[in-house]
């Protein structure tokens, strides 16, 4: 697994600075393989480590979110079913993402919290989100959105188990989904290293809508056991996720110049609580 500084584990082949060209089309399977290789702990071996295999893993990541949300959901049901209350429950669930991806996503929001906060230039809030600490921006910011995560998912298991279970698959699906978007043709890597670089502007755009059209029409569907207003709120959830994404992405570009990994852990954890929060609405 690469984390937001750009090194690896061993689970990839390829080098943790920068990322090889190559004009050979990659398969699905070695986007997905890819995407679980560089987004989750999962003992995924990525055989593929070039431009291509990026952008098909990035075009991946909605199907790790949902593999992810699933699973999280599973252990928030299993512990309802064992008669804990959806507090306990909700706790369960948000750590499920944390663990399976080591807490990547959570360090990125940190550390680009850090850098945010810092009001330093580009140059020097980058060098700040390199160092292994955590600043009291990181903290605080990481604080108020677990809190948040785990104040909605127990309010939604609250109106019902199956609210909660298909809300945090739908924000795993949304979180992942915006680094699809955020990988997009015209996004720069802040650095020329490190898994930003990889995978920055690697996602076509044509393929970054496509994939953004298809993962709302799937939650919308997983909605719609709710009825055709549940399939509205949800699609709109994940709507939302992907606007305060863009916006945070946005903000990131014009201060650091680019995408870091951390950045895109930052993304994927605004999209989870936005999608989260907006479904404790109406």
């Amino acid at each position: 697994m690469t984390s937001t500084d750009g090194s690896t584990d061993g689970s990839t082949d390829g080098p943790a600075g920068g990322i090889p060209a190559d004009t050979s089309r990659a398969s699905p399977a070695d986007g997905v393989r890819f995407a679980f290789g560089t987004l989750t702990v999962l003992p995924v071996r990525v055989t593929r480590w070039d431009r291509p295999a990026a952008g098909a893993g990035m075009r991946a990541a909605p199907l790790v979110g949902l593999v992810v949300g699933v699973a999280a959901a599973a252990v928030g049901a299993v512990l309802l079913r064992a008669g804990a209350g959806p507090l306990l429950a909700a706790v369960a669930a948000v750590a499920v993402p944390a663990v399976l991806t080591r807490g990547l996503h959570l360090d990125g929001l940190a550390d680009t919290a850090d850098g945010l906060g810092s009001g330093k230039p580009a140059k020097d809030a980058l060098r700040i989100m390199k160092r292994s600490d955590i600043g009291p921006f990181g903290v605080i910011t990481l604080l108020l959105v677990l809190l948040g995560q785990v104040a909605a998912v127990s309010e939604l298991y609250g109106e019902g188990p199956a609210h909660g279970a298909v809300a945090v698959a739908v924000s795993g699906v949304a979180a992942r989904l915006a680094l699809t978007v955020a990988c997009r043709t015209g996004v720069p890597p802040a650095r020329p290293d490190g898994l930003g670089a990889a995978v920055a502007g690697a996602v076509p755009v044509r393929a970054a809508v496509l994939t953004a059209l298809a993962a709302t029409a799937v939650c919308a569907v997983a909605g719609g056991v709710f009825g055709f207003t549940g399939a509205i709120h949800h699609a709109l959830a994940v709507a939302a996720a992907l606007g305060a994404a863009h916006l945070l992405l946005g903000h990131c570009v014009r201060r650091f110049g680019g995408v870091t990994g951390d950045v895109l852990g930052a993304l994927a954890e605004t999209a989870a609580t936005t999608a989260l929060v907006v479904l404790t609405l109406g």
